[in-house]
């Protein structure tokens, strides 16, 4: 015990010791020690407030864009705020977490950034057993930002393993040739109802705005080839039928109009000959008439007008019975008809 407390008294009188000596060193500086410890704990101080100013105004002042939800949360409670500009919240009780208004893209098949593609998205099999290799191109909006941020912790995830559902899911039910040329709009027509309808169903703030198949083809060169031999014998034939209606065009019209211009004559022909029926008609109940009140005048009448159309076409001959004295009366009648004219 005696000795632990010469020990300790020798530390004491050590440390008195060489007190002066720190003293005489600070004085030599020119700063007295107790001075210059003041000094600093007022810089420290005016640092760490100073600090602690610039942190609160941060915290107290943010600014929203054009394109931006902001959500500021208030113990639990959420706000949506949605006008541009300077906005001010409570700082260190508020937070705010702002959210795109923007279309956001994501795609299936291939890297948006790089354009590599990732076979294991792409590759698909379709209703015909037949392999494809299909990429696709979504675009999408935040409609409802509190869904968004808090229905679920990685809705871009969600998204995207529904659409790669819906794709094999679509894909597997159309034949390979639909797939690669005639089926395209209806097959992401299709995709985009199915996955809009289920993230209604899910109800985590997005909604799908456009779903596009960016590139659809086979996977070896052989079949790509086999495939673009189909085309070409498509599109030729699809040439051959489109000059085909095109010839029908033509001809169809002219042949209506041949077949109506002979109708159209039929008619006027018969009517024509309707008509002089009637007349011929007309005139012989005219004449019957006529024969039944005066049967001899009218006799007499119609053997006139008979020798008048038959006699100025008939050649006369006189004659004693035979060949021999066979006498053309034909230059007299021409001579007599001459002089009866002048």
């Amino acid at each position: 015990m005696f000795q632990r407390k010469n020990l300790f008294e020798k530390l004491k009188n050590d440390k008195r010791a060489e007190q002066p000596e720190t003293e005489a060193v600070d004085s030599q500086m020119g700063v007295p020690v107790g001075d210059r410890q003041d000094k600093t704990k007022k810089v420290s101080l005016f640092v760490v407030i100073a600090v602690f100013v610039v942190l609160t105004i941060f915290n107290t002042v943010y600014t929203l864009e054009e394109d931006e939800y902001a959500l500021v949360q208030t113990f639990g409670a959420v706000q949506i705020v949605e006008t541009p500009g300077i906005k001010f919240k409570i700082p260190y009780v508020q937070k705010v977490y702002k959210v795109s208004k923007a279309s956001k893209q994501f795609t299936v098949g291939y890297e948006l950034d790089s354009d590599q593609s990732v076979y294991k998205e792409s590759f698909m099999i379709t209703s015909d057993y037949n392999f494809v290799n299909v990429d696709f191109y979504f675009e999408y909006q935040i409609t409802d930002p509190v869904k968004y941020f808090y229905a679920s912790e990685e809705p871009e995830i969600i998204v995207k393993n529904l659409a790669q559902s819906y794709i094999r899911d679509t894909v597997g039910s159309h034949g390979v040739d639909e797939v690669l040329t005639t089926g395209k709009y209806e097959i992401q027509t299709q995709i985009k109802e199915k996955l809009q309808k289920r993230l209604e169903v899910e109800d985590i703030g997005i909604q799908v705005t456009n779903a596009v198949i960016q590139d659809a083809e086979v996977p070896t060169a052989e079949v790509a080839q086999a495939f673009k031999n189909v085309e070409d014998a498509k599109q030729s034939m699809e040439t051959a039928i489109n000059n085909a209606n095109a010839d029908a065009n033509t001809r169809i019209p002219e042949a209506n109009a041949q077949a109506d211009k002979i109708v159209k004559d039929a008619q006027a022909k018969k009517a024509a000959l309707v008509a002089e029926a009637e007349g011929q008609a007309a005139r012989f109940i005219s004449l019957y008439e006529e024969y039944a009140k005066f049967p001899l005048i009218t006799k007499e009448r119609m053997f006139y007008e008979t020798m008048e159309d038959v006699l100025p076409n008939m050649k006369i001959y006189i004659t004693d019975g035979s060949t021999q004295t066979l006498l053309p009366l034909e230059s007299f009648n021409t001579y007599y008809g001459s002089e009866r004219e002048d």
